[in-house]
């Protein structure tokens, strides 16, 4: 499987969407943050200094080429899904949610990540795109399966780009996350190895692929990196306690 393209401290997905499309992943390198949020960090609820954290979300916005800032997202863990389009931006009341979709174009949808599971979708025509943050809590609460239901595209039209999170290996879990996801779906037994100390080792990559293709999607791409392995390119909550946020966008030119 190809690698995402790295490019401009950014990662651009490998993928075949439409031209129209455009998508992009940041890294933790390139910004002006300092200590445990060296350097990217766009997360706004870290401790960065408020001031660190516009100065970056800036220039993720300006690397990136977006038509407009990106709807920022208040993420807990849930299932709720925002649409930029329905949102009036001089509203500062936080947008809970974590996941957005549009078929609007020049409408940004983004989600923050540090281990967690940031899933970029579109359809092949190029008419609807979503981001999606899908740690175990909200995978297991089927945070993918609700932003699906926006799509009026088909599922087998869709095609799906994970980006980066932390792997199998890194990921050690409780068997009452294990017993969650086995309870929803048979098949993710296969997602999870156990350890000697009676843990287990999930593999949040498969599982979102298990979601995905329950869902009928199966042009599924990436899942190419670790954030726990590769500190110096991302951040890593489990790694590192405090840290910065990872940020993954999608729009329609």
């Amino acid at each position: 499987m190809p690698l995402s393209r790295l490019t401009e401290n950014l990662l651009v997905p490998d993928w075949p969407a439409p031209l129209n499309v455009r998508a992009v992943s940041s890294t933790r390198v390139g910004g002006c943050s300092r200590g445990v949020f060296d350097s990217f960090n766009l997360g706004d609820h870290v401790g960065d200094e408020p001031q660190h954290v516009q100065h970056n979300r800036q220039r993720f916005q300006d690397l990136s080429g977006m038509p407009t800032a990106p709807l920022w997202l208040q993420q807990v863990h849930g299932t709720n899904v925002a649409q930029p389009e329905l949102v009036t931006y001089a509203n500062t009341a936080p947008i809970m949610a974590d996941a957005a979709y549009s078929k609007q174009p020049k409408r940004v949808c983004v989600v923050m990540t540090a281990d967690c599971l940031p899933i970029l979708l579109c359809d092949k025509a190029g008419r609807e795109v979503a981001a999606i943050h899908a740690g175990w809590r909200g995978l297991a609460s089927g945070v993918i399966e609700e932003t699906l239901k926006h799509f009026q595209a088909s599922s087998e039209t869709i095609l799906a780009w994970l980006g980066p999170a932390i792997s199998k290996s890194a990921f050690e879990v409780g068997a009452e996350v294990r017993n969650t996801f086995i309870q929803h779906q048979a098949m993710a037994e296969a997602a999870f190895q156990p350890t000697a100390q009676g843990k287990y080792l999930a593999d949040l990559y498969l599982l979102a692929k298990q979601r995905l293709m329950a869902q009928g999607v199966n042009a599924i791409y990436g899942g190419d990196y670790c954030t726990y392995q590769q500190p110096a390119q991302f951040f890593s909550y489990r790694r590192d306690g405090q840290t910065g946020r990872m940020a993954s966008a999608i729009w329609l030119d």
